[in-house]
């Protein structure tokens, strides 16, 4: 393994009247030159370059470039490095930015990006920069959270954008990923997700505005669900920011499920033909698709070992049985019914369960004009 970060020093020029030419260009340079400056490369690792920042009009047409991005230093002064993939088309067109592993045991979206990497820049217009893994620390620990060191600072990662470059922590490494890698490369966003350990989605999209619900429609998924969402998520600080984005979940964590993952990648397809960045046919929605606006959760009403009676995206009505409970010896002692008619939008997979606890979320359509775009 090689790595070099830096430059080697340039000697100084010594005629006095070259100096000033020299440094009159490099002021009119800087006084042109954007807000934010251009693609930093500060070094490589085996041969991949390592970027502080990127902008990909600086990258060559028609090229495919795999990058590391410096989010931040460790607690031993060691580079966090993110993985970043840009297909640069050979024809100009919008920026679309898909992003994955922001919780570090979400993996479907990984293989999404992975899959759609082989897509050939001379067939593409515009460009795709792909981030197969925000979450570093997270993934090499396979956990939902921001763990760069010990477990008592835990925090949520989608939960801290656009955080604050040169901030502490995960402040810092939320700022840099947000405002030298993600935003400025972004006219659309898709962020990838997974239900967390435990628990499971059916191919799900969260969507907040008229143009992000034609998005998740684009995607083909058993359920959206219209949502004004959280604050600090890759999603909805894209959002506000003017850049629509639509959050697409893919089944269950720490998997590459083949199903999921396939379906996946002929929504983004679906999504980039629609924006005009490839050829062929479009299909603006799957009647497969439920659109709902509002969830209620079924919990156990005490502790034991929950059956479920029902599948995902399965159609349920209010009071049916949807789960059993049983004590340790397998005796029944409760029954858990659908507290609103709807769809099963996510399940919990551990049959282990504390009183309290939520063994199905159902979505549903509310008639309440305050929940148009999700309640």
């Amino acid at each position: 393994m090689t790595a070099s970060i830096g430059a080697p020093m340039v000697a100084p020029v010594r005629h006095r009247g070259f100096c000033v030419k020299v440094i009159f260009a490099a002021l009119a340079v800087l006084l042109a030159s954007p807000a934010f400056a251009a693609t930093e490369r500060v070094g490589s690792l085996d041969g991949v370059p390592i970027i502080d920042r990127l902008d990909v009009a600086d990258l060559p047409a028609g090229t495919t470039q795999r990058l590391w991005f410096r989010a931040g230093t460790s607690a031993l002064a060691q580079p966090w490095l993110v993985p970043v993939i840009v297909i640069r088309g050979a024809r100009p067109g919008p920026r679309l930015l898909l992003t994955a592993g922001i919780h570090g045991d979400e993996l479907n979206g990984i293989d999404v990006i992975h899959r759609l990497a082989s897509i050939d820049p001379a067939t593409l217009a515009g460009t795709l920069t792909m981030v197969p893994g925000l979450n570093t620390p997270g993934l090499l620990q396979s956990v939902r959270e921001f763990t760069p060191g010990s477990s008592r600072s835990a925090p949520n990662l989608n939960r801290a954008i656009p955080g604050s470059d040169g901030g502490r922590g995960v402040e810092d490494y939320a700022g840099r990923l947000w405002s030298r890698l993600l935003r400025p490369n972004a006219d659309q966003a898709v962020d990838l997700h997974t239900q967390s350990r435990g628990t499971a989605y059916p191919l799900y999209a969260f969507a907040s505005t008229p143009r992000t619900l034609a998005m998740a429609q684009l995607m083909a998924p058993d359920i959206i669900k219209l949502d004004p969402g959280e604050k600090g998520t890759v999603e909805n600080e894209m959002v506000r920011a003017g850049v629509p984005a639509i959050t697409l979940e893919l089944g269950r964590p720490e998997v590459f499920d083949t199903e999921q993952v396939g379906r996946g990648v002929g929504g983004i397809v679906n999504l980039m033909r629609e924006m005009g960045m490839m050829t062929g046919p479009v299909i603006a929605r799957s009647p497969i698709t439920f659109v709902g606006n509002s969830l209620a959760v079924a919990r156990v009403p005490r502790s034991g070992f929950a059956v479920l009676r029902v599948k995902l995206g399965e159609a349920v009505t209010k009071g049916q049985e949807i789960a059993i409970v049983s004590d340790a010896f397998g005796r029944v002692t409760d029954s858990v019914t659908a507290p609103v008619s709807g769809r099963v939008s996510a399940i919990a997979t551990d049959p282990r369960a504390e009183r309290g606890d939520m063994v199905a979320r159902i979505i549903w359509q509310s008639d309440d004009p305050k929940c148009a775009m999700g309640c």
